[in-house]
Parts: structure tokens; sequence; C-alpha cells
């Protein structure tokens, strides 16, 4: 899938927004994504997922992992794509955990997966989580990349689409 026609269907379904907007990041901008849009259907959640896969067709890896909310649908799609199994982080009080029974074993190769980074915290928070845990991250792709290209993460950000936003 590239980057044309995946922002292409955000304008076309609606998942771009002009406007002023206040970021989960505390960011403020004058556009938005809202990847839910993309992916309530389950065909493009698929294809999306399977692209974002591509990126670590030759890199070794047991587990997909995403931060709840928005990378949740497009992190099991890339699990899926991969054959691997997904789990979640969520925030409890404010702090990225591992949380409803998920495990992750001492060792196991992680790819994280996110709908949409903005300045790359929810991914580094994630990365932490994964790396307490014992497990070591190999990769890490989402949608849309809003950094232009410069998230500042420990390993790059393979995204579908990389935009440069004003915030």
């Amino acid at each position: 899938m590239t980057e044309e026609k995946v922002l292409n269907l955000m304008e076309e379904l609606g998942a771009l927004h002009s406007g002023h907007f206040l970021l989960s990041s505390g960011l403020h901008s004058d556009r938005y994504f809202q990847c839910a849009r993309i992916l309530q259907f389950p065909e493009l959640a698929k294809e999306l997922g399977a692209a974002m896969a591509g990126f670590f067709k030759e890199t070794p890896c047991d587990l997909v992992v995403s931060p709840a909310m928005g990378g949740i649908l497009i992190g099991h799609e890339v699990a899926r794509a991969a054959g691997r199994r997904f789990v979640f982080t969520e925030r409890v009080d404010g702090v990225m955990q591992i949380r409803r029974g998920f495990a992750i074993e001492e060792g196991e190769k992680v790819i994280i997966a996110e709908d949409v980074v903005t300045r790359g915290t929810s991914v580094l928070e994630v990365i932490e989580c994964v790396e307490k845990a014992g497990g070591k991250v190999v990769g890490v792709t989402s949608i849309i990349d809003r950094t232009g290209g410069d998230a500042g993460l420990p390993l790059p950000l393979n995204a579908l689409a990389r935009v440069q936003v004003q915030t």
C-alpha cells in the first residue's frame, strides 16, 4: 500500500480533519488523523496490517504489542498478517502497563504497532514495558508518522505514510 493511497483513504473516509486540535500528546495541531475511521472497515484494516507486517518479513518476531486505544485494531491486524500473538498495553493512572493477564516471555522478539505517532511518547512507553518484562523490541511500525521521519525512537519507525504536521 503506497503512502499516496493511505493519505487518499484518510481524506476519502473522513479520517483527516483540519481545524484546531489538542492531541493526547498535549500538543496542539491544525490536522488530526482519526485512524479508527479507516479501521472500521475490516478489509482495509487487514490490508493496512499486512502492509505494516511486510516491513518485517525478514525480521524474526514472536509477538506484536500495541498501546491502547488507538493501536489495538491495527496491532491485531499486523499480528494476524505476521501469524503472531498479539497483546496490548494500557495506561493506568498515567502509567503504561501490561495487564489483563497478558505476559511477555523472557527473550521474546516484539514488533510494536501504532496507528499514529506524533512524538513517539506512547511507543517509548511500550518499549519500556516490553523490556521490563524481558522482551526485545525488534521493530516499530505505524500507519501515520506525523514527525516527518524524526520520531526520535531507538529503532527506525516503519510507517505507511509520513507527514510533517505543525504542532
